[in-house]
């Protein structure tokens, strides 16, 4: 999976492995670099030291004015800081024994990336954020002739890893602390695979000791419902339904109300797949979530639509709110960005992926997987 993506990524790296390469073998041939690789790591070792020191005494000054934000913004921005205070204090040194790649010529490989992205399916802002800490690594990293391809690998694992790790969302701990039964409303387009989604959540919930109720919300099609049913037996959980075409808020209502009796922990509610263009449907949808009251919405979108899927998650987030993403078909993706892209742009967390047809076979995101299967040591985490 993700074959395009590493392809672009991968000629990348070659590329500005080239570049570097270049500069070393000037800089050697120049006579700027003057110090042994030993003699560098030894300098920088000490020069953290003195900087961490320093930082040390600005913390202890600076306690009693306010505290460390905990957002990831302000995480982000306080290692930017740190790396920033690190870098004035070997400024000097750096000078004199660190080559640099041209920004000129940083530019042009950084478009021929920002092209290779684009052809990936990647959202432009996700590609911009990629970008903009490829360029700031590279401003602080150590390179020599010995490290070059390490260094560059490095920065496009950080970079990439900003973007995955940006929103992060605990949602067995969500489900153990909610007041139940907790409703999970699932929304998106037809053919996303929103209802197997919904099938493998009952059992993901099941294995994990927490008891379901599935809501046929489809109502527009009689297929749907009786697709739901088929899982419904399927993995044992009790489906509530009504004829098709009765209104979907109240099969909603009474699927809610049976949790209650029954003491059910979670209700997934399905809804009718619709276009997001379509302004009726999606203000029918509104009506559900009024009814509902949903505690958590959670969009079901095709990775193989790329940026469509991205486009399609926006809509639905400005007319229910999103509050995380499930990613279908991202073991038959070869592209990869919508992976990347979709709950970036929203600013959502992405919580599951589908990675095959059966129920076991939805696990729960993690960025370490994907950097994993990027950058070529592909593994999958269990569910």
């Amino acid at each position: 999976m993700f074959k395009f993506l590493k392809r672009k990524l991968k000629k990348f790296e070659e590329k500005l492995e080239a570049e570097l390469e270049q500069e070393v073998k000037d800089s050697i041939e120049e006579g700027e670099i003057k110090e042994s690789p030993a003699q560098i790591e030894e300098e920088t070792s000490k020069a953290s030291v003195q900087t961490e020191k320093m930082e040390e005494k600005r913390r202890r000054e600076e306690e009693f004015e306010k505290r460390i934000e905990e957002s990831l913004k302000s995480e982000l921005h306080h290692t930017l800081q740190t790396r920033k205070s690190i870098e004035k204090a070997v400024e000097k040194k750096e000078k004199s024994r660190t080559p640099r790649i041209s920004e000129e010529k940083l530019e042009d490989l950084l478009w021929e990336l920002e092209i290779g992205l684009l052809e990936a399916d990647v959202a432009y802002s996700v590609i911009e954020s990629i970008k903009n800490d490829i360029k700031e690594e590279l401003k602080y990293a150590s390179i020599d002739r010995g490290n070059i391809r390490e260094t560059i690998t490095n920065v496009l694992q950080h970079a990439i890893s900003h973007v995955l790790q940006s929103n992060t969302f605990d949602f067995l701990e969500f489900i153990k602390t909610k007041d139940k039964p907790i409703v999970i409303m699932f929304v998106g387009v037809n053919g996303s695979g929103k209802t197997l989604s919904i099938a493998k959540m009952a059992v993901y919930l099941k294995k994990h000791g927490f008891s379901s109720v599935m809501a046929a919300g489809d109502t527009f099609r009689a297929g749907a419902i009786e697709q739901l049913a088929v899982h419904a037996d399927k993995i044992g959980v009790k489906l509530i339904k009504h004829r098709p075409g009765a209104d979907p808020a109240a099969v909603a209502y009474d699927a809610i109300e049976h949790a209650k009796a029954k003491h059910k922990d979670v209700v997934l509610l399905d809804t009718a797949g619709r276009m997001q263009t379509n302004v009726n449907l999606m203000d029918e949808m509104a009506k559900i979530k009024r009814v509902a009251k949903p505690d958590l919405i959670i969009f079901v979108g095709d990775a193989l639509a790329g940026n469509d899927a991205v486009e399609q998650a926006k809509r639905f987030n400005e007319v229910v709110g999103i509050d995380g993403v499930i990613l279908t078909k991202v073991d038959t993706d070869a592209k990869g960005g919508s992976a990347l892209s979709v709950a970036y742009t929203i600013g959502k967390p992405l919580l599951f992926i589908g990675v095959g047809q059966g129920y076991e076979d939805q696990i729960p995101f993690d960025p370490e997987w994907m950097l994993n299967n990027i950058f070529g040591k592909e593994e999958k985490i269990a569910a």
